[in-house]
């Protein structure tokens, strides 16, 4: 097909006249038969692209997807297009229902799984006898950034493909420098040469880049205070820590009279269900979250993403100031940094290993699995895989040197003189065609002074907002019982 017959798909099967930059590279590279990493920023309209190609070539289109919430609202948006044989397979559905979906696979056109499900024998088995059209990861980073620390079934994608003969490949991420984005090719097995890279810029001008250096904690939250009853609704603002985004989410909604919520791993699957519902209609205006919050979040006017703690990378980092200001609207991301900050992340990064005897008894099935320790799930998965306690150990030395690299690199961030989008942009190896007139706060000492945000009107539910106060208690006293931790 040329691009005129493309564009009239676009406009007829779509609505939308033109495409965004990165889109028609992309879908001209799969419709020739062509595997792409497509690297675009956050909002650049991603799941166009494998719509798109689905509209168009027969057979069935596969995503593999690190969250449920992220999948469900993908499934959601293909049925609500008109799109019938749209499903989920995941944990969510009893095995029967599993079951028969995977036996009747020719009766689907897009199939969402989790990494887990895919690389289960049985699924792949039964995908082998259907025709994939296309296999789409999204969140490819994953591949790269999760898979030693998280989500290590992502490093078994290699083995999948191979099975299903190689089928055309469609990698996502918005967040991938040149050393990832060569990292991940290389996971998933294929040649540099048999994968098109498809780059947008990460820059986003309208997006007013921050840091704000205070004293004490006290002064961090402070500070926090002012930001938010200056620009009101419409924010996130991030937390390493499940207990204090639940504290801070009272403490804020009872100083400033705003509607605010917590939302991390530790709240059951309904409430945060009702609190994203909440968020996106307007009804919360601001989210004291972890890293748990926000992928395929598609809210296009959140004004602010405030990082209370530093985040573990400047790929994380750009990942969750992506989210702001999607509507191409000015927007501030803005770091908050106390002297200490750094040891956060590296605490949080570290994995205590057992020792070589004990990974070995495990193995011979000598020991169960909590003789692994904290991180058992994660250290049984490669033991489980054959890999040698050597080989084990090896693997997260390196991976906590990576870890102390990237914290640094965060850390230089926050404290250098230096000009904060022109550290993103060499981090990312790219070059900065021009600057907006309000850069980053390095440039700008006055910047509160000049930075204007947009205001809306909000749908308070304020009812709901006397419910969650009570809520919010509870949870705290709950997390204060147990220890604080990262969310996955």
């Amino acid at each position: 097909m040329d691009d005129r017959e493309l564009h009239q798909i676009l406009k007829k099967e779509f609505g939308y006249q033109r495409f965004r930059p990165g889109q028609l590279a992309t879908i001209k590279a799969l419709l020739s038969g062509q595997n792409a990493l497509s690297i675009l920023p956050t909002g650049s309209g991603k799941t166009l692209i494998y719509q798109f190609v689905g509209r168009i070539k027969p057979g069935l289109v596969v995503v593999v997807s690190p969250l449920l919430s992220l999948m469900q609202d993908q499934v959601n948006r293909l049925r609500l297009a008109g799109n019938s044989g749209v499903a989920m397979v995941s944990s969510l559905l009893d095995p029967v229902s599993r079951h028969e979906l995977i036996n009747h696979l020719d009766h689907y056109h897009y199939l969402f799984f989790s990494p887990e499900m895919i690389t289960n024998d049985w699924v792949v088995n039964q995908l082998r006898r259907v025709n994939i059209s296309l296999v789409v990861i999204d969140e490819a980073h994953c591949v790269s950034a999760w898979g030693p620390d998280f989500r290590p079934h992502y490093l078994l994608l290699r083995q999948v493909m191979l099975a299903l003969h190689q089928p055309t490949t469609l990698m996502l991420t918005a967040t991938a420098p040149p050393r990832v984005a060569a990292d991940l090719v290389a996971k998933l097995g294929f040649a540099d040469a048999a994968v098109q890279i498809i780059r947008q810029s990460v820059d986003r001008p309208n997006i007013f880049l921050a840091v704000r250096q205070v004293a004490s904690e006290q002064e961090k939250l402070t500070k926090l205070r002012q930001l938010v009853t200056r620009y009101g609704g419409r924010g996130i603002i991030y937390f390493s820590s499940r207990k204090l985004a639940t504290k801070t989410a009272e403490w804020l909604s009872q100083e400033t009279g705003m509607s605010v919520a917590p939302y991390h791993a530790g709240i059951d699957a309904v409430d945060r269900y009702r609190i994203q519902q909440q968020f996106m209609n307007d009804r919360l205006q601001v989210i004291c979250a972890t890293s748990a919050f926000g992928m395929g979040i598609d809210k296009d006017d959140v004004r602010y993403v405030i990082h209370y703690h530093m985040p573990k990378s400047i790929e994380a980092y750009v990942q969750e100031i992506g989210r702001a200001g999607r509507n191409g609207q000015a927007a501030l991301a803005l770091l908050l940094y106390s002297p200490g900050d750094e040891q956060l992340p590296l605490m949080l990064g570290q994995v205590k290993l057992p020792s070589d005897d004990v990974m070995t008894a495990y193995q011979q099935h000598q020991l169960e699995l909590a003789s692994l320790g904290d991180s058992a799930e994660i250290i049984a998965f490669y033991l489980d895989h054959g890999w040698q306690p050597n080989q084990v150990r090896h693997l997260f030395t390196n991976r906590w040197r990576a870890t102390k690299q990237q914290v640094g690199q965060m850390l230089t961030y926050a404290t250098s003189s230096g000009c904060c989008r022109q550290q993103i942009a060499d981090h990312f190896g790219e070059q900065l065609a021009s600057r907006p007139l309000l850069c980053c706060s390095k440039d700008q000492a006055d910047w509160q002074k000049k930075l204007q945000l947009p205001s809306a009107g909000m749908q308070v539910d304020h009812d709901n907002k006397f419910s969650w106060q009570s809520r919010l208690r509870d949870l705290f006293n709950l997390a204060s019982k147990s220890s604080d931790h990262l969310d996955s």
